[in-house]
């Protein structure tokens, strides 16, 4: 199973997101919108059909990779090996989230304000219509921390741990906490069982991305001592159980001010602030967290193998 991880991810890096191949996650979007609306006409319980909209996504999505799976198998081997692949490769986007963040950069490289707000409403839940270029940095940097966590450790974690039929369950859950499990009048009850399994499924992975980024940032010649200490003081005053452990790395690492105030859905949120402003927000900051996630990525990988290899030696 190891070496399909590692495949998965040099696929990754080589291709990303290609746009002309099927993807699961628009598959898994489509279904979530179809059972939403079926549940919704079911009942008016609204916590009730989100607790069924979880199970029904994530169990019909597991269900489905593994008949794939099972199907390519009784046509050939090396068709299972092939369409196995294909499903882990699906679940990462280290090279998706480097190539979706680098186009707001190169707006604020260009100058061109308007165009990085809307570049960044695109991997971002905040309104970015009045932000400025530290805020446009400041929420890029944030979401490159956090999705280093939760696009790129954890599938690799659940690829490790069970394969491609584990990282699309993962993949699933995390699709609809993105779709439903926002903290919004309409999402607060429905979206409940949606945003609880999310953080369930993300608890060991964030811990996990954290402890990985101090070795990767004593690497790179970052502060790998202050990301723990700011670790240690701030992953736990956000308000996610799990996004504060990577984001706090990485504050800490970098020697910035994370977190702070945004508007979600017309409303503004006072975030707690994450790390210390030793320096400011910058394009070259933003380069540094790339660095930070690519060589997080590869220890994670490195980790995951040696893991593998020692429970295959026992």
């Amino acid at each position: 199973m190891h070496w399909l991880v590692a495949a998965a991810l040099a696929l990754d890096l080589l291709l990303g997101d290609p746009r002309l191949l099927p993807h699961p996650v628009i598959w898994i979007g489509r279904l979530v919108n179809r059972l939403e609306l079926l549940l919704t006409e079911l009942t008016d319980r609204r916590r009730l059909a989100g607790i069924f909209l979880t199970v029904f996504t994530v169990g019909i999505t597991g269900l489905s990779a593994w008949g794939v799976l099972a199907l390519a198998g009784r046509f050939h081997p090396l068709f299972e090996i092939a369409i196995a692949l294909w499903l882990a490769f699906t679940t990462i986007a280290l090279r998706g989230l480097h190539r979706e963040s680098r186009r707001v950069i190169r707006r604020l490289e260009e100058g061109d304000l308007e165009e990085a707000r809307h570049s960044l409403s695109l991997i971002v839940s905040r309104q970015t219509a009045q932000m400025d270029e530290p805020a446009i940095l400041r929420a890029c940097v944030e979401t490159v921390a956090e999705n280093t966590s939760d696009a790129v450790i954890a599938p690799l974690f659940y690829l490790f741990i069970g394969g491609p039929v584990a990282a699309l369950m993962y993949k699933a859950a995390s699709t609809l906490d993105s779709m439903v499990g926002y903290q919004s009048e309409t999402y607060r009850e429905f979206g409940w069982a949606s945003a609880r399994l999310d953080d369930l499924l993300n608890l060991v992975p964030a811990r996990l991305t954290a402890l990985l980024m101090l070795p990767a940032a004593a690497l790179l010649g970052l502060n790998s001592w202050n990301a723990l200490r700011i670790v240690w003081r701030d992953a736990r005053k956000h308000k996610s159980p799990n996004a504060g452990y990577p984001e706090a790395a990485a504050a800490g690492a970098l020697g910035v001010r994370l977190g702070g105030a945004a508007t979600y859905f017309g409303e503004r949120v006072e975030k707690p602030t994450l790390g210390d402003d030793d320096r400011p927000l910058t394009i070259a900051v933003y380069r540094q967290m790339i660095r930070l996630m690519y060589l997080t990525a590869f220890l994670a990988l490195a980790l995951g193998m040696a893991v593998r290899w020692w429970i295959a030696i026992k």
